[in-house]
């Protein structure tokens, strides 16, 4: 993208006072972004720590590419301990006054915190395309978390779940003792001490704790070598198979995973473990068959806790950016004033055309009728054509009518945090009343945020070409099934729903291709289910499961619409996931009433009994 349109783009940012200054700081490399938006981030670039001699010649150089933009608000994830106002970097000769750093920069708002508390932050809102995971075990839900990266140093946070949200910990415990575990490490320790009288676990589970085991496993084997870099040690491991640099990462994934198992077990992180830094992710999919989880299971009698645990490498590029801009939202939601978008129409007034002004007087006049209007209907009211509501749109930086709509409706009511509160018995029947839909509005939030759109396409094309659509769901889940029998059977497609074990198997053998299964399931993992679904693929039928997106069911599937809302159904009865299905079974339900072969059908009542009128509720009719 062109600078000119980079610079449009930010001047047109969706907070009212302008965009964010985002960036995470280590030792090495310094990341910066600046946020238009929730999850926007634009400018992103990459400056070499080396290249100056402290943070406001940095944050300078970087803002000196943006001389037209406003800044109001910034925040720093920093690889350092952050106590107060007053921060002496560990890894580099630089100290500075955070209030200092803001008044020169001319910001009303900037925050420091450790890096890995932002990463900390960043992983609830992780998705699974955003992740690597090594090994076994599954996450328990509303359990704590562990984090862990080698960069430069060794990053340690925690992530405790708690009635109105997380908290993360502010660790450093990347400078506990290295412990070796075996006679090759020992040596390894061995080396480290004729420099330092304390080896911590940052020393050797780094980057340049790499470069020191290269050192000391060469004298160990009597091989004369030249230092390597860390990164020329993983490419001269994956790429020329060098038997040293094999070893080395060997050695090095394997203490990483004692690490690991150690920050597990201190914080009792059923929630998973995972790793970020600059130095796994370069490993890829090398990693996954490397000794880290042997190690990391390694633990004598508690090996079998260890197990349970989930490990993943954090594949996102610039995750901690997610985390700090979420600290940095939620110290700015208590301010006075709160960013609203009607401040944004108001702020951007005398930037748009005449026509789109017009629009935007509309907006500020009579918002709720916007929100409710279909865009013919606001282009009428507006005295402007479509094209000019839709240009209205991108002018705010929003993709169309429907996206400002969303981001419009959160603006008016106050935006929703997804976050998840737990009833107490205490609660009266109003709070709990109030927790009960909060949380399901939440959860509906993120889940909208989450729909991935081209499998529903996909799910839609699907069913509204088949012959024949059969559910099949168990327990929780079989009222969602009867709902989407009722549903399809309306536009006259043959549909049944079975819910009974021993009748899933004969019906799944009765399947022909043409034919369509929609397996819902909140677990993905009962065999009388799976069996079924691979009878009915057997027979050339599709499946398109509703599901988790990681269980064995949607590996079965044709097409998995996922349902990745954690609900311990073991313990507690699912509510929430059961109300996320019912939505993609009407979200299916609009899709297909507006395939071009059952659109007459829907909106002129053809075969209908006594003529009457089919209508969706959701369709502007």
């Amino acid at each position: 993208m062109r600078q000119v349109e980079v610079e449009q783009k930010l001047g047109r940012a969706a907070f009212a006072d302008g965009p964010r200054l985002l960036a995470d700081i280590g030792a090495t490399h310094a990341r910066f972004a600046l946020q238009t938006g929730p999850g926007e981030y634009q400018a992103v670039r990459v400056l070499q720590c080396d290249d100056y001699t402290g943070i406001v010649p940095l944050l300078r150089s970087y803002l000196a590419d943006h001389p037209g933009i406003n800044l109001n608000h910034g925040a720093l994830a920093l690889a350092n301990p952050v106590h107060g106002d007053y921060i002496r970097m560990t890894n580099r000769d630089w100290q500075f006054s955070t209030d200092e750093v803001r008044r020169e920069l001319g910001l009303h708002t900037l925050l420091v915190v450790n890096d890995f508390t932002a990463l900390a932050m960043a992983i609830p809102g992780l998705q699974p395309t955003d992740l690597m995971q090594v090994g076994g075990g599954a996450p328990a839900a509303n359990s704590v978390i562990g984090v862990l990266g080698p960069g430069t140093g060794l990053g340690c946070s925690g992530v405790i779940p708690t009635v109105d949200g997380f908290v993360t910990l502010g660790s450093e415990g990347g400078h506990n003792n290295f412990a070796p575990a075996d006679e090759r490490e020992y040596a390894i320790l061995q080396y480290a001490w004729q420099t330092w009288s304390h080896v911590s676990n940052e020393r050797l589970i780094s980057g340049p704790g790499m470069e020191i085991i290269y050192r000391a496993l060469a004298r160990r084997n009597g091989l004369h070598v030249r230092d390597l870099t860390s990164q020329q040690i993983i490419s001269g491991a994956l790429k020329d198979k060098d038997a040293l640099c094999i070893e080395v990462l060997e050695c090095f994934s394997a203490m990483l995973g004692g690490a690991a198992a150690n920050l597990a077990v201190t914080l009792g992180s059923f929630g998973g473990i995972f790793i970020g830094g600059g130095i796994v992710p370069r490993m890829g999919e090398w990693f996954r068959s490397s000794p880290f989880r042997t190690r990391f299971e390694a633990k004598g009698r508690f090996s079998s806790y260890l197990a349970e645990i989930p490990t993943y490498v954090i594949t996102t590029p610039n995750p901690a950016f997610y985390g700090v801009a979420t600290i940095l939202s939620e110290h700015l939601r208590g301010r006075s004033g709160a960013n609203t978008l009607m401040e944004r129409v108001q702020t951007l007034l005398r930037e748009l055309t005449p026509a789109e002004q017009r629009v935007a007087q509309l907006v500020l006049e009579q918002p709720r009728l916007v929100l409710n209007e279909p865009i013919a209907d606001i282009a009428r009211m507006a005295e402007v054509s479509q094209p000019t509501v839709i240009r209205f749109c991108r002018s705010l930086g929003f993709t169309g009518l429907a996206d400002f709509k969303l981001k419009f409706a959160s603006s008016l009511t106050g935006a929703i945090p997804v976050r998840h509160s737990q009833v107490r018995n205490s609660d009266s029947t109003h709070d709990l009343s109030a927790k009960v839909v909060d949380n399901t509005v939440s959860a509906i939030l993120k889940f909208r945020d989450q729909l991935d759109v081209r499998a529903i396409d996909r799910a839609i094309a699907l069913v509204a070409k088949a012959k024949k659509v059969e559910f099949y769901a168990m327990g929780n889940s079989r009222v969602v099934g009867l709902d989407g029998q009722h549903k399809f059977f309306r536009f006259r497609i043959p549909t049944a729903s079975y819910g009974d074990s021993h009748l899933l198997s004969l019906a799944a053998e009765l399947l022909q291709p043409g034919d369509v299964v929609i397996a819902i399931s909140n677990s993905g993992r009962l065999p009388e289910l799976l069996d079924a679904v691979d009878t009915a693929r057997a027979a050339g039928a599709d499946v398109i499961a509703i599901t988790t997106s990681q269980s064995p069911l949607a590996k079965k599937a044709s097409v998995c619409l996922a349902v990745d809302h954690s609900e311990d159904s073991t313990t507690f009865l699912s509510m929430i996931s059961r109300i996320l299905q019912l939505l993609l079974i009407d979200i299916l339900t609009v899709g297909i009433s507006l395939d071009s072969q059952n659109k007459a059908l829907v909106l002129e009542g053809k075969g209908a009994a006594s003529g009457s009128r089919l209508q969706i509720s959701h369709l502007d009719s």
